[in-house]
């Protein structure tokens, strides 16, 4: 098969792309750093923990401009939209995360928060071959989820030049979808593409490039951020208690329990009743105690009030 790229041309794209990365502060080179693999286990775990502590300094900094997505995310959500992280390698990984864990702690519908890797699932556990240089890709993606206007896009990159994540993005808003471009560089390509750029710049890493540490903690963060807030915003917490978590197994039983027993302080044998009354639905449950109403008329109540467990309160007041 005859080769499409000649071996000067393909030099030459690497010098442009060795020259792109040598701007970004996530790829910056620490020479202080240079000898650290001759450094004691300790001392080395000391310089970790100390680069650590920066990050959570550098989210504070993107914590307006974080609000702000999370409150456009919520109010589309509220209209049925779905949250949908795209991202390519450890950033892509993170957005799968998040989207895995909503459904057992908000009681989601896995399609209701999405997360799309580049290369597909199997890129969660090895590397996808040119998968995150495709735009193509990324719109095929979203395609196959049938994109509307009232979903959100979050798209991931530590660089915040990754093409499948700048194409996820701008594919989105070519839909009319609200964007959001979370990334680890200032004045970032993905952050320009996207109505909401994140730049959480937390500085060079202490391996050289090796965005899986500082700017993958600090993209935890931020999405540890969305996800749980939006949620807090849909109804789906009272207070501080998780009272849509799903009882899928003996652990989460158990604390669907003590969260009737936190939100309502009704002795054991009233939680088991309200529960058993509920299906073993936690918010309808803590409605009945508190209410004093049946199961049948709690899982109206919450139905005409969004699912917002407050508001059904007020409205048997």
């Amino acid at each position: 098969m005859t080769s499409t790229s000649s071996p000067s041309s393909a030099s030459s794209t690497y010098s442009e792309l060795r020259a792109e990365l040598a701007t970004l502060t996530t790829e910056a080179f620490r020479p202080e750093l240079a000898d650290i693999d001759q450094q004691p286990t300790l001392d080395i775990a000391r310089v970790m923990n100390g680069e650590d502590r920066t990050v959570p300094e550098a989210v504070a900094a993107q914590l307006p401009r974080i609000a702000a997505a999370i409150d456009a995310t919520a109010g589309r959500m509220a209209r049925g939209g779905r949250l949908i992280y795209a991202g390519a390698g450890t950033a892509g990984r993170l957005g799968v995360l998040d989207a895995s864990e909503c459904p057992p702690t908000f009681n989601t519908d896995p399609s209701e928060v999405v997360g799309l890797i580049a290369g597909g699932p199997s890129a969660m556990v090895e590397a996808v071959e040119g998968a995150e240089d495709s735009k193509e890709l990324a719109a095929a993606d979203l395609n196959a989820l049938t994109l509307t206007a009232n979903d959100t896009v979050v798209g991931i990159s530590a660089s915040g030049r990754t093409p499948y994540a700048i194409g996820a993005v701008e594919h989105a808003r070519s839909l009319g979808a609200l964007t959001i471009g979370l990334s680890c560089n200032a004045d970032s390509a993905l952050g320009a593409a996207a109505e909401h750029g994140i730049e959480v710049v937390v500085g060079p890493e202490l391996l050289t490039g090796s965005t899986r540490l500082k700017a993958g903690t600090a993209q935890k963060l931020v999405l540890n951020m969305i996800s749980t807030i939006t949620m807090i915003r849909l109804g789906k917490t009272y207070g501080n208690l998780m009272v849509d978590v799903r009882a899928s197994n003996e652990k989460l039983r158990a604390r669907s329990r003590r969260i009737v027993a936190l939100a309502t302080g009704a002795s054991d044998e009233d939680i088991e009743a309200a529960l058993t009354a509920t299906d073993d639905e936690v918010k309808p449950a803590i409605l009945t105690i508190l209410a004093g109403v049946d199961g049948g008329t709690a899982e109206r109540l919450l139905t005409e009030s969004g699912g917002h467990l407050r508001a059904a309160l007020q409205a048997t007041e």
